[in-house]
């Protein structure tokens, strides 16, 4: 994994400090506080970029709703293809808990 290389401390604090927020209200207010609009922006895109792609979404589509570029979303989809399989878990368990 690619993030093996910032593994420690200062991260293990990040993962611990977003697995103690209790709803999403308490989500925005964390995210708020910590990442800049862009950031926030970046990550839900690449999110809904992921879900697309997994939905069988063209390029083109997904540049249209998105507004993501080519490169962000040949980089998701590389991710899912070559990854360790974070978006398909992440994104079946947001399906099972919406259906």
């Amino acid at each position: 994994m690619q993030i093996d290389k910032l593994r420690g401390k200062t991260l293990n604090q990040l993962f611990d400090a977003i697995l103690t927020l209790k709803d999403r209200e308490e989500c925005y207010r964390f995210f708020d506080d910590l990442c800049t609009m862009g950031e926030i922006q970046s990550l839900s895109q690449r999110l809904e970029v992921a879900r697309m792609l997994m939905a069988g979404l063209t390029y083109h589509r997904i540049e249209e709703d998105t507004g993501a570029s080519t490169a962000t979303i040949s980089r998701v989809k590389r991710c899912i293809n070559f990854g360790n399989d974070g978006y398909q878990m992440t994104l079946k368990r947001l399906n099972d808990k919406n259906h």
